[in-house]
């Protein structure tokens, strides 16, 4: 298999990207731009040769952006997702969220039919490869607090108040 790669600026910091011939497989959010990348390609594609290369990312970055600014609600891109049968039951799951609506864990964890697994369904939203595409964001504490986000608090926060903001008509990010 071959990565291809690219960094660019986006209004939440700088994002890495990573695709192969099926699709799109990583992204890095802002401050860990490198080394999730390195530790999730060691593990999931360890014989895989990496190439900076902007071309075949160019819609996800595209898309990306326009996520970012407001003015893309829902992805079109193919997706090359490394994951378990239940991650990607989860995935699926929060794919399914609409944009500027929530569910809590717990909630995630009824929907794939795994009540109990709400612990298990947040380590899946931990491992997420995807993050932005596949919006981990949206999945909430079910008393409301914010829970985890591998890109830190501050902007899984300023995520949701931003698609809560574009609902509602305004513009926040």
């Amino acid at each position: 298999d071959t990565v291809r790669t690219t960094e660019f600026e986006s209004p939440i910091g700088r994002l890495r990207v990573g695709s192969t011939d099926k699709g799109l497989c990583r992204i890095d959010l802002p401050g860990s731009c490198g080394r999730g990348f390195a530790g999730w390609l060691r593990a999931q594609l360890p014989d895989a040769e990496v190439v900076d290369d902007e071309a075949p990312n160019r819609s996800a970055r595209q898309q990306i952006l326009e996520f970012l600014e407001g003015d893309r609600l829902r992805f079109e891109l193919p997706l090359d997702v490394r994951a378990t049968p239940f991650q990607r039951a989860v995935y699926d799951e929060r794919l399914a969220i609409p944009y500027g609506e929530t569910r809590s864990y717990a909630e995630v964890a009824r929907a794939i039919g795994k009540p109990r697994a709400v612990r298990a369904t947040g380590a899946a939203n931990g491992a997420n490869p995807i993050p932005l595409v596949i919006p981990c964001h949206r999945v909430i504490q079910s008393g409301g607090g914010l829970g985890g986000f591998g890109g830190g608090l501050p902007l899984k926060q300023r995520l949701l108040a931003m698609e809560s903001a574009k609902v509602r008509g305004e513009r926040l990010l």
